[in-house]
Protein backbone atom coordinates (compact mmCIF):
# COMPACT_ATOMS: atom_id res chain seq x y z
CA UNK A 1 0.00 0.00 0.00
CA UNK A 2 1.40 3.26 -0.95
CA UNK A 3 0.14 6.43 0.66
CA UNK A 4 -0.38 8.90 -1.60
CA UNK A 5 -1.43 12.77 -0.22
CA UNK A 6 -2.86 15.25 -2.95
CA UNK A 7 -2.81 19.54 -1.93
CA UNK A 8 -4.45 21.68 -4.36
CA UNK A 9 -7.15 24.23 -3.59
CA UNK A 10 -9.44 23.08 -6.51
CA UNK A 11 -11.48 19.81 -5.44
CA UNK A 12 -11.95 19.03 -8.91
CA UNK A 13 -8.38 18.92 -9.40
CA UNK A 14 -7.75 16.94 -6.20
CA UNK A 15 -10.88 14.45 -6.87
CA UNK A 16 -9.64 13.89 -10.87
CA UNK A 17 -5.92 13.14 -9.76
CA UNK A 18 -7.09 10.79 -7.27
CA UNK A 19 -9.68 9.24 -9.51
CA UNK A 20 -6.72 8.76 -11.85
CA UNK A 21 -4.22 7.87 -9.24
CA UNK A 22 -6.45 4.12 -8.85
CA UNK A 23 -4.96 3.54 -12.06
CA UNK A 24 -0.90 2.98 -11.87
CA UNK A 25 -1.69 -0.53 -11.14
CA UNK A 26 -0.86 -0.98 -7.30
CA UNK A 27 -2.94 -0.12 -3.96
CA UNK A 28 -2.98 3.48 -3.06
CA UNK A 29 -4.38 5.46 -0.20
CA UNK A 30 -5.34 8.58 -1.33
CA UNK A 31 -5.28 11.77 1.16
CA UNK A 32 -6.35 15.13 -0.09
CA UNK A 33 -5.69 18.50 1.27
CA UNK A 34 -6.75 22.31 0.09
CA UNK A 35 -3.86 24.45 1.73
CA UNK A 36 -0.54 24.48 3.48
CA UNK A 37 -2.21 24.38 6.78
CA UNK A 38 -3.81 21.10 5.86
CA UNK A 39 -1.24 19.65 4.69
CA UNK A 40 1.25 20.16 7.78
CA UNK A 41 -1.61 18.33 9.40
CA UNK A 42 -1.91 15.38 7.31
CA UNK A 43 2.08 14.86 7.47
CA UNK A 44 2.15 15.02 11.34
CA UNK A 45 -0.46 12.29 11.52
CA UNK A 46 0.85 9.76 8.43
CA UNK A 47 4.16 8.88 6.86
CA UNK A 48 3.06 9.42 2.97
CA UNK A 49 5.37 7.88 -0.14
CA UNK A 50 4.43 10.95 -2.41
CA UNK A 51 2.58 14.30 -1.91
CA UNK A 52 1.50 15.86 -5.13
CA UNK A 53 0.70 19.54 -5.08
CA UNK A 54 0.15 22.85 -6.13
CA UNK A 55 2.59 25.81 -5.37
CA UNK A 56 -0.56 28.16 -5.88
CA UNK A 57 -2.32 27.37 -2.72
CA UNK A 58 -4.65 30.11 -0.60
CA UNK A 59 -2.60 31.10 2.33
CA UNK A 60 0.70 28.85 1.71
CA UNK A 61 4.02 29.71 1.17
CA UNK A 62 5.02 26.70 -1.21
CA UNK A 63 8.25 27.00 -0.65
CA UNK A 64 8.82 26.70 2.97
CA UNK A 65 6.33 23.85 2.57
CA UNK A 66 8.36 22.26 0.91
CA UNK A 67 11.11 22.50 2.79
CA UNK A 68 9.30 21.92 6.02
CA UNK A 69 7.94 18.52 4.65
CA UNK A 70 11.53 17.02 3.71
CA UNK A 71 12.10 18.17 7.27
CA UNK A 72 9.76 16.35 9.06
CA UNK A 73 10.05 13.52 6.22
CA UNK A 74 12.83 13.43 4.68
CA UNK A 75 12.57 10.14 2.97
CA UNK A 76 9.25 11.73 0.84
CA UNK A 77 9.01 12.46 -2.46
CA UNK A 78 6.94 15.60 -3.79
CA UNK A 79 5.61 15.92 -7.21
CA UNK A 80 5.02 19.48 -7.97
CA UNK A 81 2.04 19.58 -9.96
CA UNK A 82 0.99 23.70 -11.04
CA UNK A 83 0.29 25.86 -13.71
CA UNK A 84 2.64 27.97 -12.36
CA UNK A 85 5.14 27.86 -15.26
CA UNK A 86 7.89 24.71 -15.85
CA UNK A 87 10.57 26.95 -17.13
CA UNK A 88 11.04 29.07 -14.28
CA UNK A 89 10.25 27.04 -11.09
CA UNK A 90 11.13 23.79 -11.96
CA UNK A 91 14.68 24.64 -11.03
CA UNK A 92 14.16 26.44 -7.77
CA UNK A 93 11.67 23.16 -6.07
CA UNK A 94 14.06 20.87 -7.67
CA UNK A 95 16.84 22.56 -5.52
CA UNK A 96 14.94 21.90 -2.60
CA UNK A 97 14.66 18.59 -2.88
CA UNK A 98 11.63 17.84 -5.35
CA UNK A 99 11.61 14.64 -7.02
CA UNK A 100 9.78 16.36 -9.81
CA UNK A 101 7.47 19.13 -11.44
CA UNK A 102 4.38 18.77 -13.82
CA UNK A 103 2.55 21.16 -15.38
CA UNK A 104 -1.30 20.96 -15.07
CA UNK A 105 -1.65 20.92 -19.00
CA UNK A 106 -0.10 17.05 -18.86
CA UNK A 107 -2.12 14.08 -20.25
CA UNK A 108 -3.72 11.50 -17.83
CA UNK A 109 -0.68 9.60 -19.41
CA UNK A 110 2.09 11.36 -18.83
CA UNK A 111 0.97 12.17 -15.04
CA UNK A 112 0.44 8.19 -14.89
CA UNK A 113 4.00 8.28 -16.31
CA UNK A 114 5.60 10.59 -13.62
CA UNK A 115 3.96 9.30 -10.58
CA UNK A 116 5.04 5.70 -11.57
CA UNK A 117 9.05 6.41 -11.87
CA UNK A 118 8.89 8.29 -9.21
CA UNK A 119 6.63 6.22 -6.35
CA UNK A 120 7.72 2.92 -7.94
CA UNK A 121 11.03 3.50 -9.45
CA UNK A 122 12.62 6.31 -7.14
CA UNK A 123 13.56 7.75 -10.20
CA UNK A 124 13.38 12.37 -10.33
CA UNK A 125 11.00 13.19 -13.39
CA UNK A 126 11.71 15.69 -15.81
CA UNK A 127 9.04 16.28 -18.84
CA UNK A 128 10.14 16.51 -22.07
CA UNK A 129 9.07 19.90 -22.36
CA UNK A 130 11.36 20.82 -19.59
CA UNK A 131 14.56 19.39 -21.25
CA UNK A 132 14.30 20.78 -24.27
CA UNK A 133 13.91 24.16 -22.12
CA UNK A 134 16.95 23.35 -20.25
CA UNK A 135 18.99 22.38 -23.21
CA UNK A 136 17.95 25.74 -25.44
CA UNK A 137 18.80 27.57 -22.36
CA UNK A 138 22.44 26.35 -21.75
CA UNK A 139 22.58 27.00 -25.64
CA UNK A 140 21.24 30.16 -26.04
CA UNK A 141 21.83 32.31 -22.97
CA UNK A 142 19.96 35.26 -25.05
CA UNK A 143 17.06 33.31 -24.30
CA UNK A 144 16.95 33.51 -20.48
CA UNK A 145 14.36 34.91 -18.71
CA UNK A 146 14.74 37.98 -16.74
CA UNK A 147 12.53 36.35 -14.01
CA UNK A 148 15.39 33.62 -13.21
CA UNK A 149 17.40 36.35 -11.57
CA UNK A 150 14.82 36.71 -8.72
CA UNK A 151 15.75 34.77 -6.21
CA UNK A 152 13.58 32.20 -4.69
CA UNK A 153 11.63 34.49 -2.26
CA UNK A 154 11.56 37.20 -4.45
CA UNK A 155 9.88 34.50 -7.27
CA UNK A 156 7.36 33.87 -4.48
CA UNK A 157 6.63 36.80 -4.00
CA UNK A 158 6.11 38.73 -7.69
CA UNK A 159 3.41 35.50 -7.96
CA UNK A 160 1.82 37.11 -5.46
CA UNK A 161 2.13 40.99 -6.92
CA UNK A 162 0.91 39.67 -10.26
CA UNK A 163 -2.02 37.87 -9.21
CA UNK A 164 -3.19 41.45 -7.53
CA UNK A 165 -2.73 40.57 -4.21
CA UNK A 166 -1.39 43.71 -1.47
CA UNK A 167 1.72 43.93 0.73
CA UNK A 168 -0.26 43.30 3.47
CA UNK A 169 -2.15 40.15 1.69
CA UNK A 170 1.31 38.64 1.04
CA UNK A 171 2.76 39.35 3.96
CA UNK A 172 -0.59 37.15 5.77
CA UNK A 173 0.09 34.34 3.49
CA UNK A 174 3.93 34.26 3.68
CA UNK A 175 4.37 34.80 7.11
CA UNK A 176 6.65 37.86 7.07
CA UNK A 177 6.46 41.56 8.49
CA UNK A 178 5.16 43.84 5.06
CA UNK A 179 8.20 45.47 5.64
CA UNK A 180 9.79 42.27 4.54
CA UNK A 181 7.35 42.20 1.37
CA UNK A 182 8.01 45.96 0.53
CA UNK A 183 12.01 45.69 0.57
CA UNK A 184 11.25 42.26 -1.77
CA UNK A 185 8.33 44.31 -3.95
CA UNK A 186 11.45 47.08 -4.35
CA UNK A 187 14.03 44.98 -5.38
CA UNK A 188 11.88 43.02 -7.78
CA UNK A 189 10.86 45.96 -9.52
CA UNK A 190 14.46 47.17 -9.69
CA UNK A 191 15.88 43.68 -11.05
CA UNK A 192 13.06 43.79 -13.88
CA UNK A 193 13.24 47.24 -14.20
CA UNK A 194 9.99 47.81 -13.69
CA UNK A 195 8.20 51.03 -11.86
CA UNK A 196 4.78 49.35 -11.35
CA UNK A 197 2.45 46.50 -11.17
CA UNK A 198 0.95 47.50 -14.56
CA UNK A 199 4.58 46.80 -16.42
CA UNK A 200 5.26 43.42 -14.30
CA UNK A 201 1.88 42.17 -15.59
CA UNK A 202 2.80 42.80 -19.19
CA UNK A 203 6.23 41.57 -18.72
CA UNK A 204 5.00 38.68 -17.06
CA UNK A 205 2.38 37.67 -20.26
CA UNK A 206 5.46 38.74 -22.17
CA UNK A 207 7.11 35.95 -20.95
CA UNK A 208 4.11 33.74 -20.84
CA UNK A 209 3.58 33.58 -17.32
CA UNK A 210 0.59 31.86 -16.35
CA UNK A 211 0.65 32.32 -12.57
CA UNK A 212 -2.82 32.73 -11.62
Amino acid sequence: MKHILIADDHAIVRSGLAHLLQKIGIAVSITEARCGEEVSEHIKATQFDLVVMDINMPNTDSLSLVQYLLAKQPHLRILIFSMSPEHIFAKRYQKLGVYGYLSKDASDSEILRSVTQILLYNKPYVSEKLIETFFFDDKKPSRHSPFEFLSDRETEVMRHLVQGKSVSEISASLKLHTSTIGTHKARIFEKLHVTNIIELNKLAEAYHMELT
